[in-house]
């Protein structure tokens, strides 16, 4: 993610959470930063990668689903940023490289297949602003399977926007006591994707369901794309 200010730094860079870094690194991965800017395709880039995480982040441009940018909108600070995550999504899901979205990279998978978002929840879904609260999630899901056969678990939440309209070729696979979808996955099982708003890695490091999510994604990285991932 492009930040045009960073402690320690003279002018802009990249950054992204330590927390989700080492999630990987306790999974058995070993974390590579993307940068924005490639005279390379998407594709290309993504050539010796067995796997891929969009974390979270500022929120995607309202234009991408047809609406006007709202005044709570607070967008990417680079105007390349969207266009990258989606761009590398659609490389990853085409070589059927495994997917972690959390967040941003939740909403914008979904924004990717058609979906849109609400840009900002009213006062009534105060939970997910800052706070932990619980998630459902569908028995029948790859998400329930990774978590290891839940069908309720506590996340730590912080976001302001949420899925208004499902995408086309997905499905909800968790949602929260007020409606709000937290999960979303491929209805195709062939396309190792899993999407969720909370924050995994927030508690990760205590709590194995968390870091299951993880380790899923490095898991099923080891498996070669020929062979079937789920």
């Amino acid at each position: 993610m492009w930040a045009n200010s960073v402690s320690g730094l003279r002018f802009s860079g990249n950054t992204v959470a330590t927390a989700v870094l080492s999630s990987v690194v306790r999974a058995g991965g070993e974390p590579v930063v993307l940068f924005e800017q490639s005279n390379l395709t998407p594709q290309e880039r993504l050539v010796g990668f067995d796997g891929v995480l969009v974390p979270g982040g500022n929120d995607i441009q309202p234009s991408l689903y047809g609406q006007p940018t709202g005044p709570e909108t607070k967008v990417a600070e680079s105007a390349g940023q969207d266009e990258f995550e989606r761009t590398i999504l659609r490389a990853a899901i085409e070589l059927r490289l495994p997917v972690l979205a959390i967040c941003r990279g939740f909403q914008m998978f979904n924004v990717m297949h058609g979906g849109s978002l609400i840009q900002d929840l009213p006062a009534r879904h105060e939970i997910h602003r800052n706070d932990h609260h619980d998630v459902d999630v569908v028995s029948d899901s790859r998400l329930a399977s990774v978590l290891g056969g839940v069908e309720q678990i506590r996340v730590s939440s912080y976001h302001h926007q949420a899925v208004e309209r499902l995408g086309f070729g997905l499905r909800a696979v968790a949602t929260a006591e007020d409606g709000i979808v937290e999960a979303i996955e491929p209805v195709d099982p062939a396309i190792p994707v899993v999407a969720v708003q909370w924050h995994p890695e927030d508690t990760a490091a205590t709590e194995s369901q968390q870091q299951g999510l993880f380790d899923w994604l490095i898991e099923t990285a080891a498996v070669p794309a020929s062979e079937a991932r789920v």
